[in-house]
């Protein structure tokens, strides 16, 4: 039965649905996919008419949609992202914006700003999303979600639209722990099991980025999450640094951008709404140089990163500077604090460390989360800590 569509969460062509196994750890669970990703039979829009027009219909299916049929979930749609997901808005100039049941008259955040949607709203258990630089920790925390990025790679992002492959990865929503934490055993390639965590980095420099309605909303579930842990330390992660990170990861994500996609852009020249259409203009101009002093930049980044968070360690931070902003916020207004929370997002995809947003608390009665970031292949450990915490 199509799925009634109450928060324009879902794509047009994409009321499509694909019934799982009868059996498995995921039998009974609905979710809905990012409308990055192939599905044999239905177009991949990537959220821009142009790409729509100019792709054949897959003939294929990516891997994790396979993995979650054989687990027992049912896929009911494909949803909603921003355009080649190069925003963390969730207001396409071409498709419209989706309700954020949690927050009305406000943003999702972007770019899985439809999958996110679909499960604030109930319409789905979870919903597989994308995120580059930060499109599942933000969305989750406007939306009061449970949210993953894992350690990149962990996930297979075969025959998906890519963005910046250094830093894509596959991300999922969920209401509640247990069925983020079902999902991930379904999904996460295997490795050694996790070390246990007992040390807690409070990032001091992340939550100074916050705005202090936020940092006081969000003192109380410090104090909880603080109670799981045997050691707590206070660090910096970027600390005076924050601007020069989320600098050097617009430089690479945008020569990744291109990269991959100056080719289609040359040839068919799409149209893009505000805010992309800027970011690939710029991407178009990045001198060889820029980038590779970027490059260079990321990779002393990463060895910070290891040497702060060795397994066993989380770092706690806020996961955005407040509360999603009002629906139809001029452009300007959203970049400014669009680049604040890009300072306190990019640390983990630097270095390609999992981290999860819980939904901690409310500010004016909108939600707001609070983040572990763990060292890469910790996962797991980061989805025990979110059912312990929600318990």
């Amino acid at each position: 039965m199509p799925i009634s569509d109450s928060v324009h969460a879902f794509v047009e062509h994409g009321f499509v649905e694909r019934e799982g196994a009868p059996e498995g750890p995921l039998a009974g669970l609905t979710f809905g996919l990012k409308d990055l990703f192939d599905l044999a039979g239905t177009p991949t829009g990537a959220g821009n008419p142009d790409w729509l027009a100019s792709h054949p219909v897959p003939t294929e299916t990516t891997p994790i949609v396979e993995m979650l049929l054989a687990a027992g979930a049912r896929l009911v749609g494909k949803t909603h992202t921003d355009e080649i997901a190069w925003s963390l808005n969730g207001e396409n100039a071409y498709y419209g914006t989706p309700e954020n049941a949690a927050a009305p008259g406000r943003i999702p955040g972007g770019s899985s700003s439809g999958s996110a949607a679909a499960t604030a709203a109930g319409l789905v258990d979870f919903a597989i999303g994308t995120d580059t630089g930060g499109s599942i920790r933000l969305p989750a925390s406007y939306c009061g979600l449970y949210g993953l990025r894992p350690t990149h790679g962990r996930v297979p992002i075969d025959r998906a639209v890519p963005l910046a492959p250094s830093y894509d990865v596959v991300g999922w929503f969920a209401r509640d722990p247990v069925t983020l934490a079902k999902v991930g055993s379904t999904l996460l390639q295997p490795l050694r099991g996790p070390v246990a965590p007992t040390r807690l980095l409070i990032a001091d420099d992340m939550f100074e980025r916050a705005n202090e309605a936020t940092r006081l909303a969000l003192a109380s579930e410090v104090e909880r999450v603080k109670a799981l842990f045997g050691t707590i330390e206070h660090v910096e992660i970027a600390g005076e640094a924050a601007p020069d990170w989320r600098n050097v990861f617009r430089v690479v994500q945008s020569a990744e951008a291109w990269e991959q996609h100056s080719e289609w852009v040359g040839r068919v020249r799409p149209k893009f709404g505000p805010g992309v259409k800027e970011r690939f203009e710029a991407a178009s101009k990045l001198a060889a140089d820029e980038i590779e002093a970027a490059r260079a930049m990321r990779r002393d980044i990463r060895v910070r990163m290891e040497a702060l968070v060795p397994p066993g360690t989380v770092v706690l931070l806020p996961t955005t500077p407040g509360v999603a902003p009002l629906r139809g916020t001029p452009e300007p207004e959203l970049n400014v604090f669009r680049a604040k929370a890009l300072e306190m997002l990019s640390p983990a995809g630097h270095a390609g460390m999992p981290q999860i947003s819980l939904p901690a608390a409310r500010v004016d009665g909108l939600p707001v989360g609070l983040s572990m970031m763990a060292a890469r292949g910790q996962d797991e450990a980061l989805l025990e800590l979110a059912v312990a915490w929600g318990a």
